[in-house]
């Protein structure tokens, strides 16, 4: 099979004052300029990685730019070097639509240094006032301190954050181009998450939808286009350290053990074919050449419900083990994989993966429980940030949630932590293995069988939960809510969980909430009587900021969200759409329209 570098770059344009003459101008601030060029290229490289855990690659313009031809020989590399993403960096004063990014297709950013000796803060806003009379969206970049001339390296920390902002958003919109969303079956028990709108996917994220009918995993299991070899890993992987659960079914339904067997079998085939199907397998039989190339996809989803788990095995395991850090052959890139193939939750996962390189939990938001409401249940009061914010938010689902989500990794500072998935360790993986059991799926709900991973989220991590919701009219919007894990006694955990589902992976949730009344985040309760959907996709980390600055450049609103006000960063042109942020959010995104296509209402 051919390889090739996918990666997008980001590009660094290192602008200058173009007059030459007796005076020396342009030559004078050369090895300044192109300096804070290699700084920001070094912070890039060094901070900043790729889904695939290698680190992001920059290129810098041959020469500094401060006429036309300059800018278009940069242009020309730029095009050359797959760069999808530029930051023009000044010192002084340029001639802003001579120099400036005119390319319609990269994520702009501009930083201008904070310095007295030339006005490289006056070209800033000069050149984002072009960019928002052209219609190209770019986010000002300009440190709180005044620097001085020799200090172009030493990179502030406020500049620090907003350049890494910046850059990790624009990676993780830029990796998504291209790539495919491969959907398995079709629209799961009327959920509206689960119909796929292919304009969105295509107009907004540059993503192709791909659409395998389930059948597809029969055939070849029947024909045996899956690696046998890899298969038997995984069986034995399995055996040795997937334990079996509870089995909560009626004796008069109960599977026998040769068929559990069967199904632990079936399920394993069946998660070595949608990862071949994901992004393909070189090592098939060679007589299966088509079937080696998959679907280039990024993100993939499975219907499951009803019509395949009403007589086959449930999906539970391929979609927990796809989402995780880990599988039979060790540690490895997460696959952000929806049950009930809601598209709309495993983009959400997709955004949320990008940005922070780790496995993600994809949870119905089930049941709000009020401090009165739990007292009286089990006779426990809350405490810490359950207290402090209302109350609990249960996520519960079965198939979907990362294995990492059971907290039982820790740093180097003994804090609970979802791990990057390249710093997952052996060690880590037992953890999780033995912290989860895999429980016969319920026969009410899944008459064809399967395992249901169950663990219990027994940690208090920073966690930020997302939903990407559609309306009609409007278009795409996000909600955010940044918060933690809850990490309940035992008994109490175990009490609330035997009224509804114990087989399935619990995580107890808490947002952080303002107690201001009108708001979406009152208490717990508001907040999830505000959610837009009955799924919620949750990563590890209080990542809002990030992805309020991701949907800036996607032009999709930030429709609720509780990250503090100093921390959003959206292009410059968002300030000429009013005073109030949210409501300009909306406003600019509708004038500027989808990244990769014309407004889509």
């Amino acid at each position: 099979m051919a390889t090739f570098n996918t990666h997008p770059r980001i590009g660094i344009r290192p602008t200058i004052d173009g007059r030459r003459g007796p005076m020396k101008l342009r030559e004078s601030l050369e090895d300044q300029t192109m300096a804070m060029a290699k700084a920001a290229a070094k912070l890039f490289t060094e901070n900043l990685r790729y889904s695939d855990g290698e680190p992001v690659e920059v290129v810098i313009a041959d020469t500094t730019i401060g006429r036309v031809p300059e800018s278009a020989a940069c242009a020309a590399k730029f095009r050359r070097e797959n760069v999808a993403v530029t930051l023009t960096v000044t010192p002084c004063w340029c001639y802003g639509s001579e120099t400036m990014d005119m390319e319609r297709d990269t994520i702009k950013g501009v930083w201008g240094f904070n310095g007295t000796e030339r006005p490289g803060a006056v070209y800033l806003a000069s050149v984002l006032a072009t960019h928002a009379q052209k219609g190209l969206p770019a986010f000002g970049i300009y440190g709180h301190e005044v620097q001085d001339r020799d200090q172009v390296t030493d990179i502030p920390e406020d500049v620090k954050e907003k350049l890494l902002r910046f850059g990790r958003a624009a990676i993780a919109v830029a990796s998504m181009r291209g790539k495919s969303y491969l959907q398995i079956g079709s629209v799961c028990m009327g959920i509206g998450g689960s119909i796929m709108d292919q304009a969105f996917m295509e107009d907004y994220l540059g993503l192709r939808v791909e659409s395998v009918d389930e059948v597809e995993i029969l055939r070849r299991m029947e024909e045996g286009i899956y690696n046998k070899e890899e298969y038997e890993k995984a069986l034995a992987w399995t055996r040795e350290h997937c334990k079996e659960g509870r089995d909560d079914n009626p004796d008069f339904v109960r599977f026998t053990r040769e068929q559990k067997d069967e199904q632990w079998a079936f399920t394993i085939k069946m998660y070595c074919i949608i990862k071949d199907l994901i992004q393909g397998n070189p090592n098939l039989p060679e007589q299966f050449g088509e079937e080696m190339l998959g679907h280039n996809a990024i993100a993939a989803g499975f219907q499951g419900q009803r019509q395949w788990t009403d007589h086959w095995p449930n999906c539970d395991y391929p979609e927990a083990v796809l989402n995780s850090s880990f599988d039979f052959g060790g540690k490895k890139e997460p696959i952000a994989f929806a049950t009930e193939n809601d598209v709309l939750n495993g983009l959400g996962m997709l955004f949320c993966k990008l940005l922070t390189n780790r496995a993600q939990i994809f949870a119905d938001v089930r049941t709000f429980w009020s401090p009165e409401a739990t007292k009286r249940v089990t006779g426990y009061e809350f405490t810490g940030h359950a207290k402090e914010n209302g109350g609990i938010i249960h996520l519960l689902n079965s198939g979907a949630a990362c294995l990492d989500a059971c907290g039982e990794c820790t740093d180097e500072n003994g804090n609970h932590v979802m791990k990057e998935w390249w710093n997952v360790t052996d060690e880590d993986i037992k953890k999780m293995t033995d912290a989860t059991v895999w429980c016969e799926a319920g026969f009410d709900n899944f008459r064809g069988g399967g395992f249901s991973s169950h663990f219990t989220t027994r940690a208090e991590m920073p966690v930020t939960m997302i939903r990407l919701n559609l309306v009609k009219g409007l278009g795409p919007t996000l909600q955010i809510a940044e918060g933690w894990t809850v990490n309940l006694p035992d008994e109490v955990s175990d009490q609330l969980m035997e009224r509804t589902n114990p087989t399935w992976p619990c995580t107890w949730f808490t947002p952080r909430c303002d107690g201001k009344e009108g708001s979406p985040f009152k208490s717990a309760y508001d907040m999830m009587n505000y959610w837009g959907a009955n799924h919620g996709a949750i990563s590890y980390g209080h990542i809002g900021a990030d992805l309020i600055t991701m949907c800036s450049m996607l032009r999709i609103p930030v429709s609720m969200h509780n990250v503090p006000a100093d921390e959003i960063f959206r292009p410059a042109a968002w300030n000429a759409f009013g005073m109030d942020k949210e409501g300009a959010d909306y406003r600019a995104c509708a004038n500027f329209g989808p990244l990769y296509g014309t407004n889509h209402k």
